[in-house]
């Protein structure tokens, strides 16, 4: 009897340490923006390339679910054995990433989140008996208790999702289809399929991010891979740095990463304002971040293009979150003096919304790519900026006000450099607040301007290290300006 009392003992201990660490494990993972990736790939290498980006970046998302799916340039076939074979590669270098950042999850697991949509095209893969694998898997996924936002990174077609919602539509009381939906984000790579604009005129409340049609010209996300900038550093998007810092002599993933088709990873901007990195927040696509910046309204219908693939365009009967202008003058190094100065040249369009962070964001995928095979020691880690006050501050109208980051550190030991910056777009007072006097030290000077109701400015401290390659991470400070 009391080998059975010491065996329960031992099991109930065991069942408790069991449950704690997954609630340890569950805290660990609350913070992660969950996100299931609808890909067409095998229509273009850039959903490849695009893959290998994600799997880098496991640890920091809260990847549950990964679906083949057709689109205007894959209208018949799925491919979910080339998301294996991408996964294959990231089993090989998994232990070591491991020695840099904790939570890269092991392979198995993910292979377990490869599922297929519909080999169909559209809407003709949408209604009653078209439920698939990846369809079924969104549900169950999307009916899971857990209160985080679920995202749909779409790189081809969305008739996956459509699929999902259409079933939901038949079998769910009006309450908890609403419940369900409030869920969902979505952010599209412009419409691949002619569901998008069927999903967003069936759910108008539903939370979707796209630059609507098929011109592609005139999408955010193209800013990942537009060059036709004069006066900016293409370097980092081109075929000689991809092949140097990427596809040779950086492991098994490295080795899968593709050349360039058509345009380098055009389905990045999906899931890049997914990733912590001090600057990104998700939940506010108004904010601006690696993935672009949008704003909510109902787009001019009038000045949607035609493009040159099967979808065809329809007017939009709601707001959605969609393109939004930034101005943007870059810094560039000084060589005497104040490291940085000002730039010449200053850009006012929806595309620098994303490529203004561009160098930032394909550095940070360079040293994680470094990662694969390099110790510890051997290769570079972000920054971590510490700032000495909270992120939100209120203070008067006219009054000046400071801003610090003299806490922050680097993990490697690096040296670092500051730069301090309103955002303009980002906040309600949408006007230019210089800094008062250097840009680039720890602590920056601001004054408030005269304001006659509350307004919001979003300011930005951006911190690089002089590792190789610079990396870069970001505090946001939002400062609230009441009226005297």
């Amino acid at each position: 009897m009391k080998n059975y009392l010491k065996l329960g003992v031992v099991f109930s201990l065991t069942v408790y340490l069991s449950l704690a660490a997954s609630s340890v494990l569950s805290a660990k993972d609350a913070h992660k923006n969950r996100v299931i990736v609808l890909t067409d790939i095998e229509a273009d290498p850039d959903d490849t390339q695009s893959l290998v980006r994600l799997l880098l970046y496991a640890n920091q998302l809260d990847i549950q679910g990964i679906i083949a799916t057709t689109s205007c340039w894959y209208t018949t076939k799925v491919s979910p054995k080339s998301i294996d074979k991408v996964i294959e590669a990231y089993a090989k270098v998994q232990p070591n990433l491991l020695k840099h950042e904790a939570g890269f999850p092991e392979a198995k697991h993910l292979s377990s989140l490869v599922k297929s949509g519909l080999p169909k095209y559209g809407m003709k893969g949408v209604g009653k008996g078209m439920d698939s694998e990846g369809s079924e898997w969104i549900i169950k996924v999307l009916e899971e208790k857990d209160d985080r936002p679920l995202w749909i990174s779409t790189w081809g077609g969305v008739n996956t999702l459509a699929q999902a919602l259409f079933k939901m539509k038949q079998t769910k009381s009006e309450k908890e289809l609403a419940r369900l939906v409030s869920k969902l984000r979505v952010y599209t790579i412009s419409d691949q399929d002619d569901s998008g604009i069927w999903i967003r005129n069936t759910f108008p409340d539903l939370f979707y991010i796209v630059s609507p049609g098929d011109d592609y010209g005139s999408a955010t996300w193209t800013g990942i891979n537009a060059s036709y900038m004069s006066g900016v550093d293409h370097t980092t998007i081109s075929n000689e740095w991809i092949a140097e810092n990427l596809q040779q002599n950086h492991g098994a993933l490295g080795a899968i990463y593709p050349d360039v088709a058509w345009g380098v990873e055009g389905d990045t901007p999906a899931f890049l304002s997914l990733i912590a990195n001090g600057l990104n927040d998700a939940e506010h696509p108004e904010w601006g971040a690696w993935g672009g910046r949008y704003e909510l309204y109902l787009p001019d219908f009038s000045k949607v293009k035609e493009g040159s693939s099967i979808v065809k365009i329809a007017p939009e009967t709601r707001a959605i979150w969609t393109n939004a202008n930034d101005k943007y003058t870059a810094h560039v190094p000084s060589e005497f003096g104040r490291t940085i100065k000002q730039g010449a040249v200053t850009f006012d369009d929806f595309k620098v919304t994303l490529w203004r962070w561009r160098d930032d964001f394909q550095n940070d995928f360079a040293a994680r790519m470094d990662w694969c095979l390099s110790t510890y020691d051997e290769a570079n880690h972000p920054p971590v900026p510490v700032l000495t006050h909270e992120d939100r501050l209120t203070v008067k109208s006219g009054e000046g006000f400071t801003l610090d980051a003299f806490d922050t550190t680097d993990p490697d030991g690096d040296s670092f450099s500051f730069h301090w910056f309103n955002y303009p777009e980002a906040g309600s007072y949408q006007k230019l607040i210089p800094v008062n006097g250097a840009e680039n030290v720890h602590m920056a000077y601001f004054t408030a301007p005269v304001v006659e109701q509350s307004q919001t400015a979003h300011f930005i401290v951006k911190v690089t290290d002089r590792g190789e390659p610079a990396l870069t991470r970001y505090k946001r400070v939002i400062v609230t300006i009441e009226p005297k």
